[in-house]
């Protein structure tokens, strides 16, 4: 068999005979396509394994015949500008999304390639905002939970138990339970906490050519220095929040 054949044959039947045999083969090539596949292996094991310990809470939750759980996350809380965006999603027991994680562990391509997934394989989901005069008006924890309890009302399927990062939610009324860190302990509220990233990056990319002198497509309304630069410069525009420190003390341009 042709190295070619061989890789062939190796993925489609893995077997331990197989791989052994392709170990000992005396071609550097098939002996290289052995090694890579157990470490492809290995990988896969580990990954499957950390996946089971994001669902520590859901399966207890399932165990009770909490079958529908919504993870519920936000995005932009702490920026200048801009909403603040919150995901609720509610995942199948089989879903099959590798590297899933919290949306500030992953790069920027893997966050779009994730939140394709996530919107294919879920249950439900659904996302839900609030505006900086909203912001403004309420502070930003309220606002937070006000994108919340509208991103869970936004899903068509009604959720028996809210798993939520950090935040309880008394104006819901469904079970639920905040976990701190939640979006590195559960995989439900991982996926609502790339849906809610992913979707806020991208509003602020289109937000970006009404107001390009602040530079949204890339600080995504975050304080950084070119964009503290540009409040002194040009002062707020109608996306700024307001009652936040560092906006305030810049001259109001409307």
């Amino acid at each position: 068999m042709s190295i070619r054949e061989v890789q062939e044959a190796l993925y489609k039947n893995p077997s331990s005979r197989m791989i052994n045999a392709c170990q000992n083969d005396p071609r550097q090539g098939v002996q290289r396509l052995a090694v890579k596949l157990v470490k492809d292996q290995e990988a896969q094991v580990l990954e499957q394994a950390r996946i089971q310990q994001l669902l520590v809470e859901e399966n207890k939750l399932w165990k009770q015949g909490f079958l529908l759980l919504a993870g519920v996350d936000e995005a932009g809380r702490g920026p200048l500008a801009g909403p603040v965006v919150a995901g609720a999603c509610i995942l199948p027991a089989n879903f099959n999304l590798p590297g899933l994680n919290d949306s500030k562990m992953l790069t920027e391509s893997k966050r779009e390639k994730l939140f394709t997934q996530i919107r294919s394989q879920a249950i439900d989901f659904a996302i839900g905002s609030a505006e900086p005069a909203e912001i403004d008006a309420l502070n930003i924890l309220q606002a937070t939970k006000l994108a919340m309890k509208r991103a869970i009302e936004g899903c068509t399927v009604r959720p028996h138990y809210l798993l939520i990062d950090a935040l309880n939610l008394p104006n819901v009324h469904l079970p639920q339970l905040p976990l701190v860190g939640g979006d590195r302990l559960s995989a439900s509220i991982a996926a609502a906490s790339i849906l809610a990233k992913v979707t806020r990056d991208r509003l602020m990319v289109q937000l970006h050519t009404l107001y390009p002198e602040y530079g949204f497509s890339k600080n995504k309304g975050y304080g950084t220095s070119e964009h503290l630069q540009a409040l002194k410069q040009f002062g707020p525009c109608p996306l700024h929040r307001r009652s936040f420190a560092p906006v305030n003390q810049r001259t109001s341009i409307g």
